[in-house]
């Protein structure tokens, strides 16, 4: 197998390509670095490189963080600072308008293992629960109106350990997909913790407890992402195994109608392999499309519009890529609706010193999709400290954006409307869940530690923020904008 900058070279010679804010794919370099898998294995083997590093050095041993009791804190953010140990440089956390209300290690939650992805869901009556990914399984916990977590228990993985479990809402359950051969997507009504008494924690049941679950028509039953669009009542797995198949990793629709039996409804490997999405009915300027079901596919190197009202006959409405892309992540729209913006992020452009991010500071994208068939690519915001940035959620405004050992940073986006070239945009808040970095030049490292994801929308204002090594922070804007 020839080498990524192999592949690189190749591609190059034979399409070398003139680089503006947004471009067209390059389809040779797609096919030799991207379809093939090759820049997939550089970043994996990246990334297990330092994973193995840190086991040996005992990161993932989250017993040895130190925690607070429940009835201590809040730590407020003082003079750019929250501890809850003070003159401990591990415990002393850099924030800017963030304070921290609770945190526990996963093996509190009821794992010895690393975290992932999550979400939340708030109950009819205003209750506030949290679904942790973790190697072995997802724990459950509520979030208390004082801040704290509550554990509840948990489910276990489907069937073998993996680090990469993502987890999405639907209504009041949750649906989690794996990258572990035969997991498929376990469908949990969370409406089973309201009921759990904190004593006595809950180890739920896979073939007892789950409301539903699917794998059918899904190779290989992996998948690296699940979306879903409750509006229409579907879910979407991306990312799944193996790229040469008949969907070529691409989309696969499910229906959730009736949660207990999800159906699969077709797909499409048009473009290839999707590493994340958002789907949504449109609403926007574009006329065309109002009412159409839309995907907005983040595809390695690109940003993929696709229309998947009919899920068997999935089109390509646009296919673009831009100045400095390494692995296109994953991204949200701006205003749900009225979806004319949307911000998105590559998770290996710091690593590749790439374009805008050559510096190695975090780049997030601004993107004008007025047209679906014609996306603009119109500007960036260059984050303040070096990092790499992951995945994102656009509230009211406000990116909440999860960047690996940065921690969470909160972005103000209102400016984008009037200037959708980013100079508008600023930082508003942020809390370094990675002390151990903050001593290099930059502020940070560019390297895949810290924070994976975190989940913003409870009304409360208290957001979980899930990290690979330590545990789960809960923290809340001091002043809210």
């Amino acid at each position: 197998m020839i080498s990524p900058k192999t592949a690189v070279a190749i591609a190059a010679a034979f399409l070398p390509f003139v680089y503006s804010k947004e471009m067209a794919v390059n389809t040779q370099l797609k096919a030799a670095l991207y379809d093939s898998g090759l820049r997939m294995e550089e970043i994996m083997a990246r990334k297990h490189a330092t994973w193995a590093k840190m086991e040996q050095e005992g990161a993932f041993n989250s017993t040895q963080y130190k925690t607070f009791h429940a009835a201590d804190g809040p730590f407020a953010c003082t003079n750019g600072i929250a501890t809850y140990d003070p003159g401990n440089p591990k415990y002393t956390f850099r924030c800017k308008n963030l304070d921290l209300y609770d945190f526990k290690t996963h093996s509190q939650l009821g794992s010895l293992g690393r975290g992932s992805g999550s979400w939340g869901w708030t109950s009819p009556d205003g209750r506030e629960f949290v679904a942790i990914g973790q190697e072995d399984g997802t724990a459950f916990a509520e979030i208390s109106p004082q801040g704290k977590l509550v554990y509840l228990g948990r489910l276990p993985q489907y069937s073998s350990v993996s680090l990469w479990r993502e987890i999405k809402g639907y209504k009041s359950y949750i649906l989690i997909g794996s990258e572990a051969q035969g997991h498929g997507v376990q469908i949990f009504d969370m409406s089973k913790l309201l009921d759990v008494d904190p004593a006595k924690p809950v180890v739920f049941s896979n073939q007892k407890d789950l409301t539903g679950f699917w794998t059918e028509g899904l190779p290989l039953g992996r998948s690296h992402n699940v979306v879903t669009n409750e509006e229409r009542n579907y879910g979407v797995a991306t990312g799944f195994q193996p790229r040469n198949g008949t969907l070529r990793a691409g989309l696969l629709f499910f229906d959730l109608t009736d949660p207990s039996k999800p159906k699969t409804l077709g797909g499409s490997g048009a473009d290839g392999y999707v590493h994340d999405a958002q789907c949504l009915v449109y609403r926007g300027p574009d006329e065309k499309y109002n009412g159409r079901d839309i995907c907005y596919g983040y595809d390695e190197d690109s940003l993929t519009i696709f229309d998947v009202t009919d899920k068997s006959n999935v089109k390509i409405i646009s296919n673009t890529s831009y100045e400095g892309f390494a692995y296109t992540h994953q991204g949200w729209v701006y205003d749900p609706q009225w979806q004319q913006y949307l911000i998105a992020d590559d998770e290996y452009d710091e690593v590749d010193g790439t374009g805008a991010a050559a510096d190695g500071y975090p780049i997030s994208y601004i993107w004008d999709i007025t047209s679906l068939e014609n996306p603009k690519q119109t500007g960036h915001y260059k984050g303040l400290r070096k990092g790499i940035d992951h995945n994102q959620y656009v509230k009211d405004g406000f990116s909440y954006q999860s960047n690996y050992g940065l921690g969470l940073s909160i972005l103000d986006l209102r400016s984008i409307p009037s200037d959708p070239t980013g100079k508008g945009v600023k930082e508003v808040a942020y809390f370094d869940i990675h002390p151990e970095d903050d001593h290099l030049p930059g502020g940070g490292e560019v390297e895949f530690t810290g924070t994976w994801s975190n989940y913003p929308f409870f009304p409360s204002g208290y957001i979980m923020i899930n990290t690979i090594e330590r545990g789960v922070f809960v923290v809340k804007q001091s002043q809210p904008e």
